[in-house]
């Protein structure tokens, strides 16, 4: 069994998909590799963009159409991905284009609260990142169905709270501590980053064995979704957990 908590990259995302004989139309792993490098790019240049935007009109209701218009590009275009995994060559880059619009807003938010704040993060998280490649790749980190079962039963209690937030936010209510800048709130953010790490693990064992099992060319570009899905949480609950760090002082 291949189990992953990432929602792009689960148990039946290699179900019914034809097995590819011809190396050359097959999926690899250095393919992978180098179409996550494209879409990192393509989520770089727009955040990029709209950082600049804001550090020289310093207006954040400047940048509101491409956080909003980013999420709803981004939501539609990773649900079209998941459904309809062989367009994800077109959908997957302009799932990263529209996150980037968001990052780069959310970023410069968090960039005006915190000065230094964004380049901690995104050291942070590329440092882990490659940190848990190495250690994956050298044997010093299995994948075994326990280390599976228990990363995908802690993300899913995540993402349980997180919608449980959402919905009490509707009515004026809100999850005491976990979203502030106390003990149990950091508390609670280092448990969800510690998480959001394990699932690259379980990423990169999951397009390994899809490349074993002779997935089809196209599944490259569906397997670098799914490690963007796990790096833009990472890179987020970085931010949060920095923020509430200097929220502290």
């Amino acid at each position: 069994m291949m189990r992953t908590a990432n929602p792009a990259l689960n148990d039946k995302t290699f179900e019914n998909l034809p097995t590819v004989f011809v190396k050359e139309e097959a999926m690899t792993i250095e393919g992978t590799v180098r179409k996550t490098g494209i879409l990192l790019l393509l989520v770089l240049l727009p955040a990029a963009y709209v950082w600049d935007m804001l550090g020289s009109i310093e207006d954040l209701s400047s940048i509101l159409p491409f956080l909003i218009g980013g999420l709803i590009g981004g939501i539609i275009t990773s649900l079209v991905t998941v459904f309809k995994k062989q367009y994800s060559a077109i959908t997957a880059p302009i799932y990263a284009i529209c996150q980037g619009f968001v990052l780069g807003a959310l970023s410069s938010i968090f960039e005006m609260q915190y000065p230094g704040i964004v380049l901690q993060a995104v050291v942070l998280t590329f440092g882990t990142a490659a940190g848990l490649l190495t250690a994956y790749a050298s044997g010093w980190i299995h994948a075994t169905e326990n280390f599976k079962l228990g990363v995908f039963a802690a993300t899913s209690g995540i993402m349980l709270v997180y919608l449980a937030s959402i919905v009490l936010g509707f009515f004026g209510m809100n999850i005491p501590y976990i979203h502030e800048s106390g003990v149990i709130g950091i508390g609670f953010s280092i448990f969800v980053v510690i998480i959001a790490a394990l699932n690259l693990v379980l990423d990169f064992d999951f397009i390994e064995r899809g490349a074993e099992a002779g997935a089809p060319k196209y599944m490259e570009w569906y397997g670098a979704f799914g490690l963007m899905v796990t790096l833009i949480w990472l890179y987020l609950e970085i931010l949060r957990l920095l923020a509430k760090a200097r929220g502290r002082k």
